[in-house]
């Protein structure tokens, strides 16, 4: 008899941009799956954000993990490349902290946790939260990217003729689970115009 297969491990950031919503759904969608263990970390300015837009506590996010890590606990797990992970999703990602990923400024786990999963060749989902975006936020999102990061704003698609900010948000997240290699089978995928004779020209 085979051995079970161990489960995917995911590190999910929430910091304190705007969008808390795209990190609690990123972890309901993996309960969902089954097989991703995910590891939380949520920054101080999140705690503040979560209780804001979500109408949920920290600890009703928390709940939607596996394992919870706490922002100052430089000692953790995640905070080794020999502790193995499939990769890490900053959602959304402040300026903040992506300052201090394209940096390698790690005074927090989130920041080491980030900082791990580059030098380890894993992939690092940044889902920036910020407009207008001035020079200097898009030096600091070159120098992320320089280093392996995926700059990942959540643009909304409307392709999925979505009905709610919940479908917005929900496509945001899928897409981005993908792009880490976590396949999501309920996501909406593009087949090309649905009504091609209503498109008209300038």
């Amino acid at each position: 008899m085979s051995a079970p297969t161990a489960p995917r491990r995911l590190v999910v950031a929430i910091t304190g941009a705007s969008g808390a919503l795209y990190g609690t759904r990123l972890l309901e969608i993996c309960a969902s799956l089954g097989d991703v263990e995910t590891h939380l970390i949520v920054s101080r300015g999140a705690r503040r954000t979560i209780a804001s837009e979500t109408g949920r506590t920290v600890a009703e996010v928390a709940a939607l993990a596996d394992v919870v890590h706490a922002e100052g606990d430089l000692g953790a797990a995640i905070s080794s490349g020999s502790f193995p992970t499939c990769g890490m999703i900053v959602a959304p990602c402040s300026i903040k902290t992506l300052s201090g990923i394209a940096n390698s400024y790690d005074d927090n786990l989130v920041v080491r946790s980030a900082d791990v999963t580059l030098k380890e060749g894993r992939p690092l989902l940044l889902m920036v939260r910020e407009t207008p975006l001035h020079r200097g936020h898009l030096r600091l999102m070159t120098l992320a990217a320089e280093s392996g990061a995926v700059i990942y704003p959540p643009v909304p698609a409307f392709y999925t003729n979505p009905s709610s900010v919940a479908d917005l948000v929900d496509h945001s997240c899928r897409r981005a689970l993908e792009r880490i290699g976590i396949g999501t089978p309920d996501t909406f995928r593009w087949q090309g115009m649905r009504d091609a004779s209503a498109v008209t020209s300038a």
